[in-house]
């Protein structure tokens, strides 16, 4: 398997840097609570400077990165999980109200085959009519984790209802860590764009910390739990940030 180290090096000679303004009002898709803060924190506080508007959908309720916990049933976690959300993006200067969790299964997230799938494209399509953003950004179609992939899949479902739908860019969580060849852009698929983020590095380490039952062993009382260790998180350390888009 290629390492996370010669991926971001790969996607990082294509790169072109891209002025943040030029991607205007937002919507982040997250799958889980954290995904916003690790893949685009940095794009979400450098726009909120800016002055443009931000709003984040929250797609899963994020209740299996615990499942065997005593501590934390599903319903607790969920409202720890949506907690550190909101005080991570309030860091990033994004306000509650602009915050919006979809609540649908951690790991359960339908697909295009699914049921629930139509449900879940109206829901989308109704906020992105609400929200009206320039800009989309999503977890990478060929992300490794399943619920990143359906939350691509139901965007784009919801986006072939607009006749002028928004820009859409594709962030990267989990293809460091998890993916091989076949999960790689490829140069003829994909422009890939990069937005410097030294200014606001410690805001961004500050909005990953918030999610202190994701990065700390805060519940301890589940050996299978989920926990993004100091070696994980070193490939959301660099001060840029990195997004596809389809040529």
């Amino acid at each position: 398997m290629i390492s996370g180290v010669d991926k971001a090096q790969f996607l990082e000679k294509l790169a072109v840097p891209i002025d943040p303004a030029e991607l205007g009002e937002l919507l982040v898709i997250a799958p889980h609570p954290d995904d916003e803060s690790l893949g685009c924190g940095g794009t979400i506080a450098l726009l909120r400077q800016q002055g443009y508007s931000v709003h984040v959908l929250f797609v899963s309720d994020g209740t299996m990165s615990h499942p065997n916990s005593w501590a934390y049933p599903a319903e607790r976690l969920r409202q720890l999980r949506e907690s550190e959300a909101v005080d991570a993006l309030r860091i990033l200067h994004v306000l509650p109200d602009t915050i919006t969790f979809m609540r649908q299964k951690d790991t359960q997230v339908p697909m295009p085959d699914s049921a629930g799938f139509s449900d879940s494209v109206d829901f989308v399509y109704e906020l992105i009519r609400q929200v009206n953003p320039k800009t989309v950004l999503v977890p990478w179609r060929r992300d490794p984790h399943r619920d990143h992939r359906a939350s691509w899949q139901i965007l784009m479902a919801a986006l072939g209802r607009f006749s002028s739908p928004p820009r859409i860019l594709e962030y990267l969580i989990w293809l460091w860590e998890l993916g091989d060849e076949n999960d790689m852009p490829r140069a003829d698929e994909m422009k890939v764009w990069c937005v410097p983020i030294e200014k606001v590095m410690d805001q961004r380490r500050q909005a990953i910390a918030s999610h202190r039952s994701q990065v700390s062993r805060l519940i301890h009382d589940d050996p299978t739990a989920f926990y993004l260790s100091p070696e994980l998180l070193t490939h959301f350390d660099a001060p840029r940030e990195l997004f596809l888009e389809e040529i």
